[in-house]
């Protein structure tokens, strides 16, 4: 008998050729626990409904470590609904045998999305005419209220020439716009011009950032990377929270190092009503929702499936993170 645990309810429903409805048609109905709630289940409601589990379908607010897998030996995959696995001891799961998937590709598209709504709403200031509306202050029109700035024929930064940057990159064609990027090394089919972090900072006028949270990304976006941006700028956040040094960015907001930022990820998340972000000043928020469409998120879904079947059966998935991990799990 094999039993999983799916920590959320996953988009698609429950019907026909649904993800849960494939899940539960492989593994039997009785064998699929999900999480009812919308919240997610604490550490301790985690451990106690994944015991006997042979797999784990699991979100980025779901923690995978050590002392989880050694509590939870039956796990032989965990796969994780998103790109980004920071959430996840990728070694420890390699150690113990354990597969872990992810779901690339499929939510490309809407995270690009994202980031240039974001991009687009700080640039054109929506939320402060949207303020102005609400408490009475649209008065006649004049020539000089609520200026913002251009997009088309700007220079647009990708900070990660991956799939999501990638993405970010081709939509800027259709302003006319320069497209600078940077990373570890250059992209011979990425949609723009290589040039050094230095360089992207003194050229952009538009920032989007795209890479992965590590230990070398944690905090990049520091005090002395706003400085070095231009004071017209505007910074954009659609990767990971902690990318960003938040009270930095602040600063930089308040004493106008930078234009302007739009975020769709933050720290701690969810993010406190109350927290020095949320009173900033020109700064375009969203509660982390760049993949947040119901076609990208069934696609995950799907994908998720796809890669908790497999990691299961020790097959290779094109998503596998691990795939060493499958020679180790032959040797449990």
């Amino acid at each position: 008998m094999t039993r999983v645990f799916v920590t959320r309810e996953l988009p698609g429903g429950a019907g026909d050729g649904s993800p849960i409805a494939r899940l539960r048609e492989a593994l039997g109905a009785e064998n699929v626990d999900v999480w009812p709630e919308f919240d997610p289940p604490s550490r301790e409601a985690f451990l106690e409904r994944t015991e006997g589990c042979d797999g784990v379908l699991c979100m980025i607010t779901d923690r995978i470590d050590t002392e989880f897998l050694e509590a939870r030996p039956s796990v032989r995959a965990v796969a994780q609904l998103a790109v980004g696995y920071d959430n996840i001891d990728v070694p420890a799961c390699t150690a113990h045998g354990v597969a872990v998937t992810n779901t690339p590709d499929v939510l490309s598209d809407a995270t690009a999305d994202m980031a240039w709504a974001l991009l687009m709403a700080a640039a054109r200031r929506l939320p402060a005419g949207r303020d102005a509306i609400e408490q009475g202050q649209w008065g006649q029109w004049n020539p000089t209220w609520m200026l913002s700035s251009e997009i088309t024929g700007r220079t647009l930064g990708i900070l990660g020439p991956g799939r999501i940057g990638a993405a970010a990159a081709r939509r800027a064609s259709g302003f006319d716009m320069t497209v600078l990027y940077t990373g570890h090394s250059e992209k011979p089919d990425f949609p723009g011009t290589f040039v050094s972090l230095d360089e992207l900072l003194e050229r952009s006028d538009f920032i989007s950032v795209h890479v992965p949270l590590n230990d070398e990304t944690r905090g990049m976006c520091d005090a002395s990377f706003f400085r070095r941006m231009r004071r017209h700028a505007i910074f954009v956040n659609t990767s990971r929270g902690p990318v960003v040094d938040q009270p930095a960015l602040i600063a930089a907001l308040e004493d106008g190092t930078i234009a302007a930022a739009g975020l769709d990820v933050m720290t701690p998340e969810p993010l406190p009503p109350d927290d020095p972000l949320v009173r900033a000043k020109n700064i375009v928020l969203s509660p982390h929702v760049g993949s947040a469409t119901l076609e990208t998120r069934t696609k995950m879904a799907h994908l998720a499936v796809d890669g908790l079947l497999a990691g299961m059966r020790g097959e290779t998935v094109r998503h596998l993170v691990n795939p060493e991990a499958l020679n180790a799990a032959s040797r449990r």
